[in-house]
């Protein structure tokens, strides 16, 4: 299986539109070691020629672009894709906004649980994707599944999808609720396995914790696509350019006692890659010590258009 990582950053991407800091500078500057990124989205293909989509990023234009896999073949008819089907891990605005450029009456599938199906459904500007051409699949919350096509074709992707600790869209959030956490239900925020025989990928771009399920699911996989939204918890408050934590956005530090290194520290696992990186995160910056300890600590950064095989 093909799988190629077309977007690493957290919404906003890198540089952000409206950062100025050091590190965004350096992105905007073309520095050495501080490469752009465009957001978090990943894409799957049996064959290197049918492809599944996992999140449709606001970037998925320029992504689709930067990617000649994922353009119309010449042999096809005059409006194509070779985009199969559309995979939700939520409904953050930076997993569902690009679905919205995959308007103009092209079929595919469009896989997403039922909390977030729901959300999709309640808000008439997805009806662009008119569902009598895109066909809105339902994911359990825990279960595998053969991924098919708008014709119910069989694509050739088994993935197993599971709830993981998350929180509710930011644009749904609720400031009345008692959670202070906002937690999503289950099925709110989930993580997928993509499997090609005997081995495993999972990839999880939002988790809040790794509790003792997600230590044992991400156990013995091959690899590894977690959520490195922020090195520290508290970086957006001491970076000045935000009042919430890592964990109140939905998302597990990397660094800490409760962060992602020391939670999955010594997990058996072949290779560990951080996605999902925010315009804060200082490991952007390839010369800076924490890019250093992450990587010590046996760990990847994702950068676009890596790719990785099954």
């Amino acid at each position: 299986m093909w799988i190629r990582i077309i977007g690493s950053a957290a919404g906003g991407g890198f540089p952000q539109w409206n950062a100025n800091d050091r590190l965004n500078r350096a992105a905007r500057a073309g520095n050495p070691g501080v490469r752009p990124r465009l957001q978090t989205s990943v894409a799957a293909s049996p064959d290197g020629r049918r492809w599944v989509l996992f999140n449709a990023s606001p970037d998925i234009r320029q992504q689709i672009a930067e990617n000649p896999e994922l353009q119309p073949h010449p042999e096809m008819s005059a409006r194509a894709t070779p985009l199969a089907a559309v995979v939700l891990t939520g409904a953050e605005i930076d997993q569902i906004s690009g679905l919205l450029s995959l308007r103009e009456r092209q079929p595919f599938a469009l896989y997403a649980t039922e909390q977030v199906l729901a959300v999709i459904a309640s808000n008439s500007i997805f009806d662009v994707l008119d569902a009598q051409i895109v066909s809105r699949r339902c994911l359990p919350p825990e279960g595998f599944i053969d991924l098919c096509d708008a014709e119910g074709a069989e694509i050739g992707i088994r993935i197993e999808v599971f709830s993981v600790p998350g929180k509710v869209a930011l644009f749904l959030e609720d400031g009345g609720r008692q959670d202070p956490e906002l937690r999503s239900a289950d099925g709110g925020t989930i993580g997928v396995r993509l499997m090609e025989g005997s081995r495993s990928l999972l990839f999880i771009p939002a988790c809040t914790a790794v509790d003792e399920s997600l230590r044992q699911r991400i156990a013995g996989a091959d690899m590894v696509l977690l959520d490195g939204t922020v090195f520290t918890d508290d970086e957006l408050i001491t970076a000045g350019v935000g009042v919430k934590t890592g964990a109140r956005m939905g998302h597990i530090a990397m660094s800490g006692p409760n962060g992602a290194i020391a939670c999955l520290n010594h997990l058996p696992v072949d290779r560990r890659i951080f996605i999902h990186i925010n315009n804060t995160n200082p490991v952007l910056d390839e010369e800076s010590p924490e890019h250093a300890a992450v990587r010590a600590a046996g760990w990847e950064i994702a950068q676009d258009r890596m790719e990785l095989m099954l």
